[in-house]
């Protein structure tokens, strides 16, 4: 596939949602002096797309009301209760042929920056990428870029499912693109994260107001104080598991660092130390460290291979059989050695036939305290 300078770009906004978090349509909710969808279009509006596709579902006939969509092309999906799936084909299908890409923009994060999206989209069109996907940090983020060649296969999801579904069928064709925008990794899904952001509109928030609005400390580690240099263990995410697995790592007197781009440390009582961005380094020595990935795909490529160059001594990952394989093979695409990659531990923990979030954490952290005795012994 040659460079792509005179690609066509589209933009299709996901606005279908129930927003059953939020209580209520979130798109309409006030942010600064625009609803939340308002601000949206109005950013995709600023970048270089040539075409946007609305979709709308649930209250519909109300957001065309109240959100300036004019010039927009606006779809419904109907089966909207279905999931993002749904809106995904409504969305690709509407766009005009001579489309060559398109951004996939979620209506709930409206400080994504449109000189974000131009990023994204010069990338692609200085490339052979198939998917481009921007981070922050080292954390994956919204929104990403589709190849047209990838189209057919986004379609033909079902489901409450995301583009994400596809990526491991082209490992070889993904590009990430790091960029200087928090806003990849904001999204208004709570009364919470609504409640703390709403007075922030994207035409006057820098990086700086925006973060500290995020209840983000603005450094990359934090920790509760001195903390001897002993076992470690490392957690990306922030999902059940992950909390519980904190909780019994302070319990069996590891130093427990958490990792997450978005919380602050007094957000992790279980955890000794937290890292704000998804780079070992800044981590200081350790006699051994334990990393556990669990962040339901949200960061585990990022946070195995991190895992990977920090030579630990134990890594797991928690996900499916699949989703490990991919990984697998992603990372050997990009040199990681067979040896260093038949280390990880996928799935996690030891059998014991667990189920809930607690079980699950509990055998990995069996087979970890396994790991500590026999290196301990040696």
């Amino acid at each position: 596939m040659e460079a792509k300078s005179n690609s066509r770009i589209g933009a299709v906004i996901l606005a279908a949602g129930m927003s059953s978090r939020m209580g209520e349509a979130k798109q309409l909710l006030r942010l600064g002096e625009n609803t939340l969808l308002g601000q949206v279009v109005e950013n995709v509006r600023a970048s270089s797309v040539d075409e946007i596709v609305l979709v709308l579902g649930h209250a519909a006939e109300t957001i065309k009301e109240r959100v300036a969509i004019q010039s927009l092309k606006v779809v419904m999906n109907e089966a909207y209760r279905q999931g993002m799936g749904t809106s995904l084909r409504a969305g690709l299908s509407a766009l005009p042929a001579g489309v060559d890409a398109a951004l996939i923009v979620l209506a709930d994060q409206p400080f994504v920056r449109s000189a974000t999206l131009d990023l994204l989209i010069d990338q692609y069109q200085r490339s052979n990428a198939q998917i481009v996907i921007p981070i922050y940090k080292g954390f994956r983020g919204n929104p990403v870029l589709l190849d047209r060649s990838v189209f057919s296969e986004v379609m033909a999801l079902s489901g409450d499912i995301g583009c994400r579904a596809i990526f491991g069928n082209h490992l070889e064709g993904i590009v990430k693109v790091p960029v200087e925008d928090v806003g990849i990794l904001l999204d208004l899904d709570s009364k919470d994260d609504f409640e703390r952001l709403q007075h922030f509109g994207q035409g006057t928030t820098d990086e700086r107001t925006l973060i500290e609005a995020a209840d983000l400390d603005g450094r990359d580690i934090s920790d509760a104080g001195d903390l001897p240099r002993g076992r470690e263990l490392i957690i990306v995410g922030r999902e059940a598991v992950a909390i519980a697995l904190a909780k019994l790592g302070k319990l069996l007197h590891f130093t427990v660092t958490v990792v997450d781009p978005l919380l602050k440390i007094s957000d992790v009582p279980e955890a000794d130390r937290l890292l704000n961005s998804l780079d070992f380094s800044h981590l200081p020595p350790a006699y051994a460290r334990y990393v556990v990935v669990a962040s339901r795909g949200q960061f585990d490529e990022e946070g195995v291979e991190q895992a990977l160059h920090a030579n630990s001594a134990y890594i797991a990952l928690v996900a499916n059989k699949k989703r490990a394989q991919e990984i697998h093979r992603s990372l050997e695409l990009k040199g990681e050695p067979a040896e260093k990659l038949a280390k990880v531990r996928a799935p996690a923990g030891l059998d014991i036939g667990a189920e809930t979030p607690e079980e699950i954490a509990l055998s990995i952290m069996a087979e970890i305290v396994s790991e500590s005795r026999n290196r301990g012994g040696k």
